[in-house]
């Protein structure tokens, strides 16, 4: 159990590093892996006019939207 405990410990230290780092930069300069321009341009080629910067999960249930 002492292993565990300071496993999770340590994993939740590294998890705050980590959010706090991705969280001072402004989004349109984070990169997160080599591929990340590529992912998002084969995702707008599927969903060329859904918003991202708010979602509405009524207009993702909708007839359109499926």
């Amino acid at each position: 159990p002492r292993v565990e405990l300071a496993w999770a410990m340590k994993a939740h230290q590294h998890a705050q590093v980590y959010f706090n780092l991705i969280s001072s930069v402004e989004p349109k300069f984070l990169k997160l892996t080599k591929v990340d321009d590529r992912i998002y341009e084969e995702f707008r080629e599927s969903f060329r006019d859904l918003r991202v910067d708010v979602l509405d999960p009524e207009e993702l249930k909708s007839e359109p939207a499926k």
